[in-house]
């Protein structure tokens, strides 16, 4: 009798380990952001630790990526491995297994950056007290609007960090057909990016397809400057608005049917910039999704918040949601038509790294040895 026990205690201390495990791993994903914005970097390094800790819980070519991983540098001076990010890019295998950091020095880089999608686990790099710069001129009338990206990443599992991505070409007026320019698209599943300042006009950023974060970002733009059928956690990220007279809008997130596991969530972020009226999101499409919570609002943001696009039938298909944000231009300030204010119960598969599935393949920012 007292052997069963003993082993009736070790089964006991097994299933114990076992379920504190799970609860370990699944509070990666299910923790939600804090409420205050100063507990929101602990918060993210406690529930996004390195490849070493979380061998078990990661996807099993992640730590194998990273357990391989390897830094090139970029460097305009002749000093690194290339001069341009682009050489760079076709040194690494189509295939690889192993994470690849581009190392990109200081500068300003005029080149059309395309990472395929058979080049997986690639970090674009570059220090964070001396950002470069990736500049190009693309527009839709020449590539075509997703084409036009200075820097285009299909694969999977990429990562930026420290960057300042640019599309140079001149602002639309309304006049020129195909003046949108893509800074950056985003087609992979499982990419980050970290610090990163994007600039452009229409369609800065397409947020294309695919789990992906943007945390302490910059995104800058006029009219549905960022756009796609992506699925995306923003966080602590600036969007800045440049209005003028013509009509201005963040979001155009590309959701058609309620079957479409897309969206985006703002979280801790803060809407900035010029002139007023400008729309939390249009309804580009029929069932589009878009959560704003803790976000700080100023007064360039339209009293009414969304548009329908001039489709009122949408106005019962759309999904747009606010929680707790704060300023003169937050629903707590003024009516809304089209979105409603979610309860904590609706609001918290948008708040948390679940929304992603960030436990089974986010990692903290990148910091190579260089």
């Amino acid at each position: 009798m007292a052997g069963k026990n003993k082993c009736m205690g070790v089964h006991a201390a097994l299933i114990m380990t076992i379920l504190l495990s799970a609860t370990i791993a699944m509070a990666d994903d299910n923790t939600p952001v804090p409420a205050a914005l100063s507990q929101v970097n602990t918060w993210f390094n406690n529930n996004v630790k390195p490849y070493t800790q979380r061998q078990k819980t990661l996807d099993p070519a992640v730590v194998t990526a990273e357990a391989g991983q390897k830094v090139i540098k970029v460097m305009q001076d002749g000093k690194g491995n290339f001069k341009t990010v682009t050489d760079a890019i076709n040194s690494i295998p189509a295939g690889n297994t192993k994470r690849v950091i581009v190392y990109i020095g200081t500068g300003e880089y005029k080149e059309k950056i395309t990472i395929p999608r058979n080049k997986p686990f690639v970090t674009l790099y570059g220090s964070p007290t001396n950002m470069p710069i990736l500049t190009f001129d693309g527009t839709a009338q020449k590539y075509g609007t997703v084409n036009s990206a200075t820097v285009i990443a299909e694969s999977d599992y990429f990562v930026a960090a420290n960057l300042n991505i640019k599309n140079s070409s001149p602002r639309p007026d309304g006049k020129r057909v195909g003046a949108q320019a893509v800074a950056l698209r985003v087609s992979g599943n499982k990419a980050a990016l970290y610090n990163c300042k994007l600039f452009g006009f229409q369609d800065t950023l397409c947020d294309d397809r695919g789990n992906h974060l943007f945390k302490d970002c910059y995104i800058e733009g006029t009219v549905d400057f960022i756009w796609g059928s992506g699925k995306s956690l923003y966080l602590n990220t600036e969007l800045h608005v440049l209005g003028d007279n013509g009509i201005t809008v963040i979001t155009a997130q590309a959701r058609d049917s309620d079957s479409e596991d897309t969206g985006y969530s703002f979280v801790h972020c803060k809407i900035t910039g010029t002139g007023i009226g400008t729309y939390l999101g249009r309804a580009w499409r029929a069932r589009p999704q878009v959560v704003y919570a803790y976000t700080n609002m100023t007064k360039v943001v339209n009293p009414a918040g969304w548009s329908n696009d001039n489709h009122s039938e949408r106005d019962k298909t759309v999904s747009y949601g606010e929680y707790k944000c704060m300023g003169p231009g937050s629903s707590k300030n003024n009516k809304r038509n089209l979105s409603k204010e979610l309860t904590d119960e609706q609001a918290k598969r948008f708040i948390s790294l679940g929304y992603i599935q960030g436990s089974k393949w986010l990692l903290p920012p990148p910091n190579p040895k260089v």
